[in-house]
């Protein structure tokens, strides 16, 4: 049976944790000036003056994770937790409070324990999220990478997450963003792996309009370029990045914004020209290098794995032309699902239910971010939320709900490549799509043959040479193939409701 957290219930684990205020083997929310100095053995300064780090684990250990609501939860898995309890009152530790999120019903204070020798997690983190002026904590997690086994235990209900036996700084970070979203949903919202972006744009009578962006996707896929893109727009135009890794859609629509001072980028194959923005925040002195090819004299390689393809960095929302003040969308208007599937098209319009559906298939490719040892595979991930807790059944139930009340535009985008990667889908004609979309000038017809409703005219795209069954041998198979997946893959959610089922395109 799952654990029902009665055993470890909130407040006689809290009472359990050390009071950094006045243990003795705390150093308590330290600057960050503290913090990097604390990390300076483990520190190569690069060629801009920034730290670059390098750790054992490179990705999350996702096959080692259980929560006590989906997960049974042995006498080991409790055990593992009360180590992680006890631990922090031994070792020499670094406490660091930070504010999650900014909306008065989506804001959490998290609390983060990692041990002296790996103050770089905590100064990589400290870095994402903004002071939080000492509030109580809402959500707490220990990090002891050194412990002999690795496994990362959530109790959900709890709010406390116990990470042993990694040094990823993803992990940290994920530990606090798995339980934001859980929380927006039991607040009757949900919790998304998205970024938001506020597009002002003319419309096709010329008046200006504010569209609220939301881009689903799993990491590496597209997801960071598209929601900080500027889509090349001069003024009054404008396009502005609020959130790029996890959102809340609360129930009158609006979105709310996590990461409020840093986002965790992926920076193999950065570079100044594909990506000036990010490439320049990266490169600036603030930013922070986890993974990434660092000579000994501070000479950085983007374009190179010397640790692994999932290399990272921390940079600031300050140094991002694109990023706004805000990190609230005041209402959601378009959601775009983002997707490497061969047989989709550049873009293609949803309706309630076929949105529901592309929720719940999530379909991409594997990175190295998740399992690296499957990168480039397709893969199916609900909600390309590999973090969900609950039912992932009732995931795609609440999100139709939602997006029927709130009347929200869904559109699925392709950002790789169609058929057997005769035409690939470059970032010129994805934001393309995106402002244009925005402006309401696309012009949709529905196609038999693909059955969707795909363009007919994208202002500044020869459209036509995307059609998807002019690039794929056998297109009728293929397409029918994929469908009887789509539809077996949808059987296993025993509570997903007939009429998202029902969908499939």
């Amino acid at each position: 049976m799952c654990m029902s957290e009665t055993g470890t219930e909130s407040r006689p684990l809290v009472r359990q944790l050390p009071d950094p205020a006045a243990a003795s083997n705390v150093r308590y929310n330290p600057s960050l000036e503290e913090l990097r100095e604390l990390a300076k053995p483990d520190e190569t300064t690069t060629e801009f003056g920034s730290p670059s780090y390098v750790s054992e684990f490179r990705s999350r250990s996702s096959d080692r994770t259980k929560n006590a609501v989906d997960d049974d939860f042995t006498d080991h898995d409790q055990e593992l937790i009360d180590d992680a309890v006890d631990l922090a009152s031994d070792v020499e530790l670094v406490c660091v409070d930070r504010l999650m999120g900014r909306h008065p019903d989506a804001s959490f204070c998290c609390r983060l324990f990692v041990p002296v020798e790996h103050a770089r997690i905590a100064y990589a983190w400290a870095n994402l999220f903004e002071p939080a002026d000492g509030e109580d904590p809402d959500l707490y997690t220990v990090q002891l990478p050194d412990y002999d086994e690795t496994a990362i235990r959530v109790l959900p209900d709890t709010g406390f997450t116990a990470v042993l036996g990694s040094d990823y700084t993803g992990e940290a970070k994920k530990s606090f963003l798995r339980l934001f979203m859980y929380r927006i949903k039991q607040q009757g919202g949900l919790g998304l792996h998205a970024g938001s972006k506020r597009v002002r744009v003319r419309n096709d009578e010329g008046d200006l309009q504010t569209v609220g962006q939301v881009f689903m996707g799993l990491s590496a896929t597209g997801k960071s370029t598209l929601t900080s893109h500027g889509c090349w727009l001069e003024d009054p135009e404008d396009a502005s990045m609020l959130q790029d890794d996890v959102c809340g859609l609360l129930s009158d629509g609006s979105v709310a914004g996590s990461e409020g001072q840093g986002l965790f980028i992926k920076t193999i194959g950065l570079g100044e020209d594909e990506q000036p923005e990010l490439y320049e925040a990266a490169t600036d002195e603030s930013a922070i290098l986890e993974n990434v090819a660092v000579d000994d004299d501070g000479t950085v390689h983007f374009d190179e794995d010397r640790y692994t393809s999932n290399s990272r960095a921390i940079i600031q929302r300050d140094e991002l032309e694109s990023a706004d003040e805000e990190i609230d969308l005041g209402r959601m208007d378009q959601v775009f699902f983002i997707t490497r599937n061969p047989l989709m098209p550049p873009v293609a319009k949803l309706n309630e239910e076929q949105a529901a559906v592309a929720f719940m298939l999530g379909e991409s490719i594997e990175t190295s971010a998740g399992d690296p040892s499957r990168a480039g595979e397709s893969i199916r991930v609900v909600g390309t939320n590999p973090f969900i807790i609950g039912p992932e059944g009732e995931e795609g139930n609440i999100f139709h709900e939602l997006i029927d009340i709130l009347d929200v535009d869904c559109y699925v985008i392709n950002t790789g490549y169609l058929g057997q990667k005769s035409q690939d889908i470059g970032v010129t004609e994805s934001v393309t799509i995106l402002t244009e979309a925005a402006r309401g000038t696309i012009e949709w017809t529905d196609d038999e043959e693909m059955g969707l409703t795909i363009p007919e005219h994208v202002p500044g795209i020869d459209i036509e040479e995307f059609y998807v069954p002019d690039h794929v041998d056998d297109y009728d198979e293929a397409l029918s193939d994929l469908r009887a997946e789509r539809r077996e893959y949808l059987d296993q959610f025993e509570t997903l409701r007939d009429e998202i089922r029902d969908a499939v395109y």
